[in-house]
């Protein structure tokens, strides 16, 4: 949303690589005022066409300028911060999920009590109905974490493996949604009347984005669990 926005939050290395003790360290946050720098000619932002309606960019940086003020928090505890500001990401995204799941299941619930074939509803066939029935569970057991996420965030507590955990059970509980969704309404689910295609096609972005799930496993496999490092 680059070319809808006026500032920028940035993460910029302030203390060489090689003078600190872990790769994480010397990096600092700046608050960049877009408009001055696309003024100045010193950035570029190019709209990136997607599968998606997302407003999505590519930005090029060529000479910057950001002065000391321009810092958010203490020098060189960036990545803290950046961190802490991707729990409520993952919390958000959490939350997106689950509005779509919901928006799916109320698709496929009035599809379903209103197709008629062969004299009754096909809702009522239990091939139809189950898959429905187990995408709502999925949604609301994420939206239970997704609470719990966002309750320990609000109280300024550690909440990195719940916000991770309300990522990855919201996108994957929409995810199966939008299949269900679109089983339920056969053919007509890719026709544009009925909007199944279109959210069948947004959601599927949270699977991967803004941070994949393999990489939330990686971090619940690793500071949650005590496995190895896997990467």
């Amino acid at each position: 949303r680059a070319l809808h926005s006026d500032l920028m939050l940035l993460l910029a290395r302030t203390t060489p690589v090689e003078e600190v003790e872990k790769r994480t360290e010397g990096l600092s946050t700046f608050i960049v005022d877009m408009e001055q720098a696309l003024a100045a000619g010193t950035m570029t932002i190019r709209p990136i066409r997607t599968l998606m309606n997302h407003a999505s960019t590519e930005i090029f940086f060529d000479g910057v300028e950001v002065p000391a003020e321009a810092l958010v928090g203490e020098e060189g505890k960036g990545f803290r911060y950046i961190l802490d500001g991707m729990n409520a990401e993952r919390i958000l995204i959490a939350a997106e999920c689950i509005g779509d799941g919901r928006w799916f299941v109320e698709k496929a619930v009035a599809y379903a009590s209103d197709r008629v074939v062969f004299g009754r509803p096909i809702g009522a066939n239990q091939g139809v109905q189950f898959p429905i029935a187990r995408v709502h569970a999925a949604i609301e057991a994420a939206d239970l974490v997704r609470y719990q996420a966002a309750w320990l965030f609000e109280q300024g507590l550690p909440c990195g493996a719940e916000a991770n955990t309300a990522k990855l059970l919201a996108s994957e509980a929409s995810w199966q949604a939008a299949n269900a969704c679109l089983d339920t309404h056969g053919g007509f689910g890719f026709a544009e009347e009925y909007d199944v295609e279109r959210k069948f096609r947004e959601t599927r972005l949270y699977s991967v984005a803004p941070v994949s799930n393999n990489l939330i496993l990686a971090y619940l496999g690793q500071h949650v669990l005590g496995l190895p490092r896997s990467y």
